[in-house]
Protein backbone atom coordinates (compact mmCIF):
# COMPACT_ATOMS: atom_id res chain seq x y z
CA UNK A 1 0.00 0.00 0.00
CA UNK A 2 1.26 2.98 -0.82
CA UNK A 3 1.14 6.81 1.10
CA UNK A 4 -2.39 7.85 0.88
CA UNK A 5 -4.00 4.32 0.06
CA UNK A 6 -5.68 4.57 3.33
CA UNK A 7 -7.34 7.43 2.72
CA UNK A 8 -8.40 6.74 -0.83
CA UNK A 9 -10.08 3.73 1.10
CA UNK A 10 -11.37 6.17 3.53
CA UNK A 11 -12.86 8.56 0.93
CA UNK A 12 -14.63 5.72 -1.26
CA UNK A 13 -15.75 3.83 1.80
CA UNK A 14 -16.86 6.01 4.37
CA UNK A 15 -18.69 3.57 6.58
CA UNK A 16 -16.24 2.06 9.48
CA UNK A 17 -17.35 -0.77 11.33
CA UNK A 18 -15.37 -2.82 14.02
CA UNK A 19 -15.34 -6.58 13.46
CA UNK A 20 -13.46 -9.74 14.18
CA UNK A 21 -11.93 -11.88 11.79
CA UNK A 22 -12.33 -15.20 13.41
CA UNK A 23 -11.37 -17.74 11.06
CA UNK A 24 -9.86 -18.12 7.75
CA UNK A 25 -10.05 -21.50 5.28
CA UNK A 26 -7.99 -21.68 2.46
CA UNK A 27 -8.06 -25.06 0.53
CA UNK A 28 -5.99 -26.51 -1.98
CA UNK A 29 -8.60 -28.91 -3.25
CA UNK A 30 -12.21 -29.39 -3.15
CA UNK A 31 -13.24 -31.46 -0.09
CA UNK A 32 -16.86 -32.13 -1.30
CA UNK A 33 -17.39 -33.71 -5.02
CA UNK A 34 -19.46 -36.35 -5.67
CA UNK A 35 -22.72 -36.97 -3.89
CA UNK A 36 -22.86 -36.04 -0.01
CA UNK A 37 -23.89 -39.65 1.03
CA UNK A 38 -20.61 -40.69 -0.38
CA UNK A 39 -18.71 -39.02 2.38
CA UNK A 40 -16.17 -35.86 1.90
CA UNK A 41 -12.47 -36.42 0.84
CA UNK A 42 -10.12 -36.03 3.86
CA UNK A 43 -7.59 -33.49 4.18
CA UNK A 44 -4.30 -34.77 2.79
CA UNK A 45 -1.30 -35.58 5.25
CA UNK A 46 0.07 -32.59 6.54
CA UNK A 47 -2.78 -30.40 4.89
CA UNK A 48 -3.55 -26.96 6.75
CA UNK A 49 -6.69 -25.57 5.73
CA UNK A 50 -7.43 -23.07 8.96
CA UNK A 51 -4.85 -20.31 8.57
CA UNK A 52 -3.60 -17.76 10.83
CA UNK A 53 -3.47 -15.40 7.44
CA UNK A 54 -4.39 -15.17 4.22
CA UNK A 55 -2.59 -12.94 1.11
CA UNK A 56 -5.49 -12.11 -2.00
CA UNK A 57 -4.19 -11.04 -5.06
CA UNK A 58 -6.64 -8.46 -7.17
CA UNK A 59 -8.51 -10.81 -9.68
CA UNK A 60 -7.21 -14.05 -8.44
CA UNK A 61 -8.21 -14.76 -4.95
CA UNK A 62 -6.56 -16.35 -1.95
CA UNK A 63 -3.29 -17.76 -2.40
CA UNK A 64 -2.93 -21.39 -2.73
CA UNK A 65 -7.16 -21.68 -2.27
CA UNK A 66 -8.80 -24.30 -4.82
CA UNK A 67 -10.59 -21.39 -6.69
CA UNK A 68 -7.34 -18.85 -6.86
CA UNK A 69 -7.90 -17.55 -10.37
CA UNK A 70 -10.28 -20.45 -11.35
CA UNK A 71 -12.34 -18.50 -14.58
CA UNK A 72 -15.22 -20.75 -13.75
CA UNK A 73 -14.99 -18.90 -10.37
CA UNK A 74 -15.09 -15.14 -11.44
CA UNK A 75 -16.88 -12.63 -8.68
CA UNK A 76 -16.67 -15.64 -6.34
CA UNK A 77 -12.86 -16.85 -5.42
CA UNK A 78 -13.69 -15.65 -2.29
CA UNK A 79 -16.63 -16.21 0.08
CA UNK A 80 -17.73 -14.46 3.25
CA UNK A 81 -19.35 -15.04 5.88
CA UNK A 82 -21.43 -14.20 9.39
CA UNK A 83 -20.62 -16.19 12.12
CA UNK A 84 -23.83 -14.91 13.46
CA UNK A 85 -26.06 -16.28 10.95
CA UNK A 86 -24.42 -19.86 11.49
CA UNK A 87 -24.82 -19.89 15.14
CA UNK A 88 -28.44 -18.75 14.41
CA UNK A 89 -28.46 -22.12 12.13
CA UNK A 90 -27.20 -24.00 15.19
CA UNK A 91 -29.72 -22.78 17.65
CA UNK A 92 -32.45 -23.51 15.44
CA UNK A 93 -31.10 -27.19 14.50
CA UNK A 94 -30.30 -27.66 18.45
CA UNK A 95 -26.86 -27.99 17.86
CA UNK A 96 -23.39 -26.80 17.18
CA UNK A 97 -22.22 -25.59 14.07
CA UNK A 98 -18.26 -26.46 12.93
CA UNK A 99 -17.96 -23.51 10.90
CA UNK A 100 -15.02 -25.11 8.95
CA UNK A 101 -17.42 -27.72 7.45
CA UNK A 102 -19.35 -24.88 5.76
CA UNK A 103 -15.59 -24.60 3.37
CA UNK A 104 -16.72 -20.75 3.62
CA UNK A 105 -13.27 -18.34 3.48
CA UNK A 106 -13.42 -15.77 5.67
CA UNK A 107 -15.78 -15.93 9.00
CA UNK A 108 -16.63 -11.94 10.39
CA UNK A 109 -18.37 -11.74 13.81
CA UNK A 110 -20.14 -8.16 14.28
CA UNK A 111 -21.71 -7.27 10.97
CA UNK A 112 -24.55 -8.87 8.96
CA UNK A 113 -22.68 -10.21 6.05
CA UNK A 114 -25.77 -10.58 3.88
CA UNK A 115 -26.29 -6.72 3.31
CA UNK A 116 -22.76 -6.78 1.51
CA UNK A 117 -24.09 -8.44 -1.71
CA UNK A 118 -23.94 -6.07 -4.65
CA UNK A 119 -21.45 -2.86 -2.29
CA UNK A 120 -17.83 -2.32 -2.73
CA UNK A 121 -16.30 -2.80 0.79
CA UNK A 122 -12.76 -3.49 2.61
CA UNK A 123 -11.50 -5.55 5.14
CA UNK A 124 -7.97 -3.78 7.36
CA UNK A 125 -6.55 -6.27 9.97
CA UNK A 126 -3.65 -4.26 10.27
CA UNK A 127 -1.89 -4.83 7.15
CA UNK A 128 -3.54 -2.43 5.19
CA UNK A 129 -7.28 -2.46 3.41
CA UNK A 130 -7.94 -5.33 1.23
CA UNK A 131 -10.57 -3.94 -1.08
CA UNK A 132 -14.19 -6.33 -2.42
CA UNK A 133 -16.63 -6.44 -4.00
CA UNK A 134 -19.70 -8.59 -3.02
CA UNK A 135 -21.40 -10.22 -5.56
CA UNK A 136 -23.85 -12.91 -4.97
CA UNK A 137 -25.13 -14.87 -2.41
CA UNK A 138 -23.46 -18.12 -1.55
CA UNK A 139 -26.35 -20.22 -1.63
CA UNK A 140 -25.94 -23.78 0.62
CA UNK A 141 -25.73 -26.84 -1.06
CA UNK A 142 -26.87 -30.72 -0.37
CA UNK A 143 -23.50 -31.38 1.29
CA UNK A 144 -24.61 -29.54 4.73
CA UNK A 145 -27.00 -31.88 5.37
CA UNK A 146 -23.92 -34.36 5.75
CA UNK A 147 -20.95 -32.11 6.74
CA UNK A 148 -22.45 -29.68 9.19
CA UNK A 149 -26.16 -30.63 10.73
CA UNK A 150 -29.00 -32.61 9.18
CA UNK A 151 -31.29 -29.75 8.10
CA UNK A 152 -28.81 -27.29 7.72
CA UNK A 153 -29.15 -26.80 4.03
CA UNK A 154 -32.48 -25.48 4.33
CA UNK A 155 -31.48 -23.76 7.09
CA UNK A 156 -28.44 -21.85 6.05
CA UNK A 157 -30.52 -19.92 2.96
CA UNK A 158 -30.09 -16.63 3.82
CA UNK A 159 -27.31 -16.90 6.03
CA UNK A 160 -24.59 -18.93 3.88
CA UNK A 161 -22.51 -15.88 3.21
CA UNK A 162 -21.47 -13.86 0.15
CA UNK A 163 -19.18 -14.52 -3.06
CA UNK A 164 -16.39 -11.68 -3.50
CA UNK A 165 -13.75 -11.35 -5.15
CA UNK A 166 -10.67 -9.20 -4.38
CA UNK A 167 -10.41 -5.79 -5.66
CA UNK A 168 -6.96 -5.32 -4.42
CA UNK A 169 -4.04 -7.36 -3.41
CA UNK A 170 -3.34 -7.84 0.39
CA UNK A 171 -3.54 -9.88 3.67
CA UNK A 172 -5.83 -10.71 6.42
CA UNK A 173 -4.95 -12.53 9.70
CA UNK A 174 -6.96 -13.14 12.62
CA UNK A 175 -8.23 -11.19 15.44
CA UNK A 176 -10.10 -7.78 15.53
CA UNK A 177 -11.00 -6.01 12.21
CA UNK A 178 -12.55 -2.44 10.51
CA UNK A 179 -15.30 -3.16 7.85
CA UNK A 180 -15.55 -0.17 5.48
CA UNK A 181 -18.49 0.20 3.24
CA UNK A 182 -19.91 2.58 0.61
CA UNK A 183 -23.51 2.62 2.52
CA UNK A 184 -24.34 1.86 6.35
CA UNK A 185 -24.27 -2.21 6.92
CA UNK A 186 -26.67 -3.09 10.38
CA UNK A 187 -24.41 -5.11 13.05
CA UNK A 188 -26.13 -7.99 14.31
Amino acid sequence: MGPGSDTVASDALPHAREVEVVMLLASRRHRYEGRPADGSTPPQPGERELRERIDLRAGLGIVGDRYFAARAHVQATVTVIGVEGLEQVGRELGTSIDLAATRRNVFLRGVDVEALRGEPFSLDTGDGPVRFRGYRPANPCAWMDTQVAPGAFRAMRGHGGVRCDPESDGVLTLGAAVLRTAHPVPGV
